[in-house]
């Protein structure tokens, strides 16, 4: 599990659209990275559309903003054309990322166990290291308390 000030785990995934993210080309440039559990699910949307919405106020604070979770790149291209998204979201269908950020974890629901990914939040600086991270994240103000963050790195 990975924590602040630690050296984000690179990557190199497909995503929506046909082209690949590789985080270490976007050294020298903050990035967030939000993983979320499933594309087209209630919390998933309204945060997927919340860090769109500002994706503008993220670039002026000179951040890039990618989601990723473990659905296919056609079910991003899906969830992009229906709710509008302007945010690239990564396919990590094989979960290298999820174990790597610690974020593949076992979940409950309805008394059943299950693993899932947890919905989490990591602000790496430019440098490429980790300068913040929200775990367990409850979207209703989240997006707002990020730029907050990119604004004070």
């Amino acid at each position: 599990m990975v924590d602040v000030n630690d050296t984000a785990p690179d990557f190199s995934l497909p995503r929506d659209g046909g082209e690949t993210v590789t985080l270490s080309d976007m050294r020298g440039s903050a990035v967030v990275l939000f993983f979320y559990p499933r594309d087209n699910t209630p919390g998933c949307t309204k945060e997927s559309i919340g860090f769109s919405n500002a994706a503008q106020e993220f670039a002026d604070a000179g951040a890039k903003i990618i989601g990723i979770s473990k659905d296919s790149v056609a079910s991003h291209d899906k969830f992009v054309a229906k709710q509008g998204l302007g945010v690239p979201l990564v396919s990590d269908e094989h979960g290298s990322a999820c174990e790597d950020y610690g974020v593949w974890v076992e979940k409950s629901m309805y008394g059943k166990k299950f693993m899932g990914i947890e919905r989490a939040t990591f602000l790496i600086g430019s440098d490429g290291r980790i300068a913040r991270v929200w775990r367990k994240v409850k979207v209703p103000g989240h997006v707002d308390e990020v730029l907050e963050a990119v604004r004070a790195l």
